[in-house]
């Protein structure tokens, strides 16, 4: 380290470049505001020096109305919320069909055994009717009407049977 020295303009004491002691023999241009291009402004660093320097503009939501933020409309968050729901039934429905394939296998061959059952039970009484009026001869079938009426809806009822 050096100790001061007593006359302030020796060596020791310029820095070159300093703007008291040393100033630079090169003029820096004048920039008119308009021939600064946009992003660029002039700033003050930390030191005091002004200089020219990128920015990011920080726009004020109130005051840009290009930046105002419109409400998101309700069907369209219906809708967003609505097709993950959707689209979750369908992949449900889809494992459901196929964990139950087998089961639905088994159910088309008893429900055959049902239909064949019903069609036996419905012709057996035709063809056991066509076997009992041959064998008797044709002999005459047996009615019975009755007639029934009541008044009101919790009257009496009363009726008769007349048999042909």
């Amino acid at each position: 380290m050096h100790s001061e020295p007593t006359q302030p303009n020796t060596i020791a004491t310029l820095r070159y470049g300093d703007p008291i002691y040393h100033p630079t023999a090169v003029q820096q241009p004048v920039l008119l505001p308009a021939d600064i291009p946009p992003g660029v402004e002039w700033v003050t660093l930390p030191n005091g020096i002004r200089t020219l320097a990128y920015t990011h503009p920080q726009p004020h939501p109130a005051t840009d109305p290009e930046r105002q933020v419109e409400p998101i409309p309700r069907w369209a968050k219906t809708t967003a919320l609505l097709a993950p729901t959707v689209g979750g039934g369908i992949a449900a429905a889809g494992f459901g069909i196929a964990y139950a394939a087998p089961g639905l296998i088994a159910m088309t061959e008893a429900l055959w055994a049902a239909i064949a059952l019903i069609a036996a039970g419905t012709l057996a009484p035709l063809l056991l009717r066509t076997s009992r009026t041959a064998g008797r001869g044709g002999a005459p079938v047996q009615h019975v009407t009755q007639h029934i009426s009541a008044s009101g809806m919790f009257g009496r009822a009363t009726g008769t049977i007349n048999n042909r």
